[in-house]
């Protein structure tokens, strides 16, 4: 059950309008690395979480969280969006000056929205659920989120330097402070697992199943040679359980493949005789 409180966490009120920013903060809703994506990724995970209580409710705490941060943010895009509807954008396009810094707004906001803000990206593409991560295996999935925090923060901390409104820059500031905490907040939960179940995902896995000889190998298939000096070539693996190594000029151990024809059905070019042009 959710419970909706009508005050916001914090405030999300701008200075002044600005249809085309509204623009830029609907990366930070809708977008692959938006609060949409680690609101619903946080949830799924919580809600498929199996016997692991702890991290059931962080997951479902940070989850809820993140549909307050939506909840701001789309705030903020309405009231940067008023006074802006199209006739006014189409009349300040006459100002070439005005016209260029209104001249990127989108027009969804107007036409399909009427000035409130959108599940999309900073284009106009859609929020899609393929976007989240839930498999089932916490390491895994809270690697993931580090991702994601990270990706969200780098975006959130790009606005906030392409904004002079103080009042955009406030809630940035409180979007920057937040994804930093569950970066950290992550970090703790992926050190207290890998304590646990060890570096690699999964856990679970006979290591004795898989090609051990070439599980450290770091293979040069490109141009130079600076990835040798590397920690992931050198020495003991970070997993304990190898020695990393690496390969100037790995060999094939396969021969190169030759298929059989296609069935005459299927309508395939026809195979290229050695001797002649065409069969």
């Amino acid at each position: 059950m959710f419970y909706h409180v009508k005050e916001l966490q914090f405030e999300a009120k701008p200075e002044r309008p600005d249809p085309l920013f509204a623009k830029k903060m609907q990366e930070l809703i809708g977008g692959q690395y938006g609060e949409m994506s680690v609101a619903m990724q946080y949830l799924f995970q919580g809600w498929s979480t199996r016997g692991n209580e702890k991290y059931r409710d962080l997951l479902l705490d940070i989850g809820t969280e993140e549909i307050g941060h939506i909840e701001m943010l789309a705030t903020m895009v309405a009231r940067l969006l008023d006074n802006a509807p199209v006739e006014a954008q189409e009349e300040a396009a006459k100002d070439p000056v005005i016209g260029a810094v209104l001249g990127g707004m989108n027009p969804q906001h107007a036409i399909v929205s009427g000035l409130g803000a959108r599940p999309s990206d900073s284009v106009g593409n859609p929020w899609m659920g393929s976007y989240i991560v839930s498999s089932g295996n916490l390491l895994a999935d809270f690697r993931a989120n580090l991702n994601a925090e990270s990706q969200g923060r780098l975006q959130a901390v790009r606005l906030y330097e392409m904004s002079t409104d103080r009042g955009v820059k406030d809630l940035l500031s409180v979007l920057i402070a937040r994804d930093a905490y569950h970066q950290n907040q992550w970090a703790a939960a992926i050190a207290e697992l890998e304590e646990k179940e060890g570096l690699l995902v999964p856990s679970t896995f006979p290591r004795e199943k898989e090609r051990l000889d070439i599980a450290y190998t770091l293979y040069n298939f490109s141009q130079g040679e600076e990835s040798s000096t590397g920690r992931w070539a050198n020495g003991e693996s970070l997993d304990g359980q190898g020695e990393y190594k690496y390969v100037q000029s790995p060999q094939p151990e396969a021969e190169k493949p030759l298929l059989e024809p296609a069935p005459p059905k299927l309508h395939n070019t026809l195979p290229m005789d050695k001797n002649k042009t065409m069969m």
